[in-house]
């Protein structure tokens, strides 16, 4: 499973890298809002993970534009901010789950593949 993560924090993509790579998803990184954008048009993903902002734009913005041209794919945030005003924004924008950073680390791999199957099983019923 290929998995676009947007985060600015090099580190952060390691991270989650290494993580998700033991359970066998491909990670592609990328640190902003510009690029993130790019790949999500013109490659094809099994989910996304944002973060909440980069240095050329927010979170919730880059998932808003995600949705204008693909309605289906999970997005989850990944996120270091715990403020009920940003799971908000990062909902309404169209993302499926958010996850605090690091605190739910662990908790990554199994909501992405919940949600990965859910997507899969409501395209095949449609």
């Amino acid at each position: 499973m290929r998995i676009l993560y947007v985060e600015e924090h090099s580190e952060s993509c390691e991270l989650l890298a290494l993580w998700l790579g033991v359970s066998g998803y491909e990670v592609v990184a990328v640190n902003t809002f510009s690029d993130g954008l790019r790949l999500a048009k013109c490659e094809t993903f099994d989910a996304y993970v944002l973060s909440s902002y980069f240095e050329d734009g927010t979170g919730p913005d880059l998932c808003g534009e995600i949705r204008s041209f693909d309605s289906k794919t999970p997005i989850i945030f990944y996120s270091a901010l715990t403020r009920e005003h940003d799971l908000a924004a990062a909902m309404s924008a169209g993302a499926q789950a958010y996850l605090i950073k690091p605190d739910d680390l662990e908790s990554i791999e199994p909501t992405l593949k919940r949600l990965i199957i859910a997507g899969r099983a409501k395209s095949t019923a449609t």
